[in-house]
């Protein structure tokens, strides 16, 4: 098995055992960002039973859903982790994100290897219909 594959295993795990705490956000980092295989980084922490972990996730394979450039740094966040395991944890999965965002968390990370923005789709206005008297 590949080390992507062991990854999304253990989100999949904490998926389905994971419990939930309170954490912060405390960096995004891009590691070798020049060369065509540059991994993305979300860096937080989180208090399970009086113990602080400092933990990071890479999220390179999960473009589509975050954005690394709105992640604030300092943040509140969610965390999950294994009970069994405290420092074996996550904020961000395909099913289940703990970023705090007022908008969906979506495809965006993008504009780091091309330096291109999207531009929002045109707004339409609709016209509703008058009622003839």
């Amino acid at each position: 098995k590949s080390a992507e594959d062991h990854e999304r295993e253990r989100r999949e795990l904490l998926d389905r055992i994971g419990r939930l705490v309170d954490g912060t956000v405390i960096d995004v980092a891009e590691l070798n960002p020049d060369e065509p295989n540059a991994s993305q980084l979300l860096i937080y922490n989180y208090d399970v039973a009086g113990v602080q972990y400092e933990a990071s996730q890479d999220v390179t394979h999960l473009r589509q859903f975050v954005d690394l450039h709105n992640c604030r740094i300092g943040v509140p966040t969610s965390v999950k982790y294994d009970p069994q395991n405290p420092g074996n944890s996550m904020v961000v999965s395909e099913r289940w994100s703990g970023l705090h965002s007022g908008t969906p968390l979506r495809l965006g990370i993008d504009r780091m290897f091309t330096g291109e923005r999207r531009q929002p789709p045109p707004s339409r206005q609709e016209t509703v219909p008058r009622k003839q008297i």
